[in-house]
């Protein structure tokens, strides 16, 4: 067992409450260990924590235009990978037919963000419908495909090794962010029995350590008559998040988890009332998450934080640099030019360093690290 060293301390000029009440003309940054949940220290600076002029390296903030993707494919093993390490892969997966063949990821839980289009899931357990804002979580090991007529694209994040599951939720309780009443399980209904055939040959293209095997039935594996248990997809649709809200205090971005792994947390933005309170920011603090790597991919609205960021765009901010508000963003909630937000977006912080791959940086926007300047 181990414990935190836990000596707060405070010196010089300092607010009494995080986020709150800054000092005159200061900036606040928050130093913080474990993602917004282990020990932390807010500083306050006389100038932005953001103000560089040149960062020479290759630590620095990127943002990819996933538009900028052509490419489009039948399996989500041929998709875009953008960003991956040991324990996730990210990728971008465009599709505009009926898969051919069933997939089975033996390398880790799938959950699929639908940023685009409408589709039927078909997968061992029945049918499911599935629309745009769908979180759609696929456990390890089951066999799936997707029926689209038309462009269907979405994020496809892989717990690698691992699973995903519920944030213990605490005093705010189960029910908050959203019930389980709502997450939609697929169904053993008319159209999952329509589909099943004892003479039509089926391919399953299994990924396991990122190779290919290929399995082949001479009926359709989806021939399930029943089921029970507590292990099943499940999907959460953005509109049926309910966010936490304090008109008092900004928030962080772990207070909008969704679901976990042993390696990254899921969250999710949606659109809510901005903090009203006289002396509470309106935006993200500046901060130094110096353990996790962040990544965001902006679905829909306007992104109240940053400049120059479209929908269909994903971020990323590595630990070892601070990051926070665009000049702009800051100068607006500081002056209470807006009253809620509208945006909707994706976040993912990733405990150890990420890779990127070719596929993204043939679509970054190189000029992101600049958009902190004034």
């Amino acid at each position: 067992m181990s414990k935190w060293i836990h000596l707060p301390t405070t010196q010089g000029i300092s607010s009494k409450q995080a986020h709150t009440d800054l000092p005159e003309d200061s900036y606040e940054r928050e130093l913080g260990q474990e993602c917004f949940s282990g020990p932390a220290t807010h500083m306050y600076h006389k100038h932005s924590p953001c103000g560089w002029e040149s960062i020479k390296g290759e630590l620095k903030h990127h943002a990819y235009n996933t538009h900028e993707l052509m490419h489009s494919s039948l399996s989500p093993w041929n998709s875009n990978k953008l960003l991956f390490n040991k324990n996730i892969q990210v990728n971008y997966w465009t599709i505009q037919s009926p898969m051919p063949d069933l997939v089975r990821n033996a390398d880790g839980d799938q959950l699929i963000f639908i940023h685009q289009g409408d589709g039927d899931l078909y997968c061992d357990y029945g049918h499911m419908t599935l629309t745009e804002g769908d979180s759609l979580i696929i456990p390890k090991g089951t066999l799936w495909r997707i029926d689209t007529h038309d462009k269907f694209s979405c994020i496809l994040v892989e717990a690698s090794q691992d699973h995903f599951r519920l944030p213990d939720k605490g005093l705010i309780g189960a029910h908050a962010i959203f019930d389980p009443a709502v997450l939609i399980t697929p169904e053993i209904n008319a159209r999952f029995k329509d589909q099943q055939s004892d003479t039509t040959p089926w391919n399953i293209h299994i990924k396991r350590q990122n190779s290919i095997s290929v399995m082949h039935y001479p009926y359709n594996p989806l021939d399930a008559i029943g089921w029970h248990g507590n292990l099943m997809p499940v999907k959460l649709n953005w509109r049926d998040i309910r966010p936490v809200m304090s008109h008092r205090y900004h928030l962080p971005p772990s207070a909008h988890t969704l679901f976990m792994t042993n390696n990254f947390i899921v969250s999710c933005f949606v659109p809510r009332p901005l903090e009203s309170d006289p002396g509470a920011l309106r935006v993200p603090f500046y901060h130094s998450n110096d353990d996790y790597d962040e990544v965001i991919f902006y679905h829909r609205g306007n992104f109240f934080s940053r400049d120059n960021i479209d929908t269909g765009m994903l971020s990323l901010h590595p630990a070892g640099i601070p990051h926070g508000p665009h000049p702009k963003a800051y100068d607006a909630g500081k002056n209470h030019e807006r009253t809620e937000t509208d945006e909707v977006a994706l976040m993912l912080d990733v405990r150890y360093p990420l890779e990127v791959t070719q596929d993204a940086i043939k679509i970054e926007n190189t000029e992101y690290i600049n958009a902190w300047k004034r």
